[in-house]
């Protein structure tokens, strides 16, 4: 398993993120029996620059907490059956890894939103993150029974690591 964690913000976020990043994305993967080892990029960067990546990537001309970018396409989330057969598209050819795709999270949203739902940073952290993981595995929740999915997963995904409100 790679995890790349880079930290591109002068804001200082008061949370042993490294660990708990890892945690997360590893307690996704096994929630969803994901059975490959896996290659996932975590960017942790201020408001300014996900407001700039989410107006050039979803035309929204505003900050947001985390944005997923998926690099497999599933035919039904979290499907993993398929992708042998598109090895090319999906696995780096050099560690035999499954290229899941990248996270950007606001480090600033962390702390305020934090503050706000009454909950530490590392919980929102560890949400952001199981939530990013979802949509990296094909979830999504534009549709309310797909948001119910979502929600009952990452609920689960962060009780397994007992990382509660």
């Amino acid at each position: 398993m790679t995890i790349h964690i880079e930290y591109e913000t002068e804001i200082l976020l008061k949370v042993d993120y490294k660990p708990l990043i890892e945690q997360v994305v590893n307690a996704a993967m096994d929630y969803e029996a994901c059975p490959y080892e896996a290659e996932v990029n975590v960017l942790l960067t201020d408001n300014t620059e996900i407001h700039e990546l989410n107006r050039e990537y979803r035309q929204i001309d505003a900050p947001t907490d985390v944005l997923s970018f998926p690099a497999v396409d599933y035919a039904a989330p979290a499907d993993f059956d398929a992708l042998e057969e598109a090895a090319m598209d999906y696995f780096n050819p050099d560690t035999g890894e499954l290229m899941l795709g990248d996270i950007v999270i606001s480090v600033e949203k962390v702390m305020a939103q934090a503050e706000e739902y009454g909950h530490s940073p590392e919980r929102e952290l560890g949400f952001l993150v199981a939530h990013s993981m979802l949509h990296l595995f094909g979830y999504d929740h534009i549709e309310d029974d797909e948001r119910v999915v979502m929600e009952k997963k990452q609920r689960e995904i962060l009780e397994g690591i007992n990382l509660t409100r």
